[in-house]
């Protein structure tokens, strides 16, 4: 299993970005991806999940402003960014949640990208 994540960067508050994430290895149209972030300093935090039937999730810090799409012809996950605030600077992820933890428990996913940074500052 391999998840690449690309597409961070530096960028200006109420800026936007889109993460990709590109994944092998699995049958990536049945599988559940996640997005998760880590800001300097702090824990990890779940941001967005979807399912492989279209169903998204956000956390509230992020909802109005994020958009987790997938192509399962591509097997690339996506997180458009919009309205970025100072606050959505971190290392970001995408993984491959647990069945049984599903798309919100970041200590039991099962497979991580490397991440990408995303910094948000003027």
């Amino acid at each position: 299993v391999q998840l690449v994540e690309s597409g961070g960067g530096l960028v200006q508050p109420g800026g936007s970005l889109r993460l990709s994430c590109t994944a092998s290895g699995f049958t990536f149209s049945l599988s559940a991806m996640s997005w998760a972030r880590q800001a300097p300093g702090k824990g990890l935090e779940w941001v967005s999940g979807i399912y492989g039937d279209g169903r998204t999730h956000y956390a509230d810090s992020v909802k109005g402003r994020f958009t987790i799409s997938r192509d399962n012809a591509k097997n690339t996950v996506y997180l458009q960014m919009n309205g970025l605030k100072p606050e959505d600077t971190a290392v970001y992820y995408c993984a491959i949640p647990s069945i049984v933890g599903g798309i919100m428990k970041t200590n039991e996913y099962e497979y991580w990208g490397q991440g990408t940074q995303v910094t948000v500052s003027s």
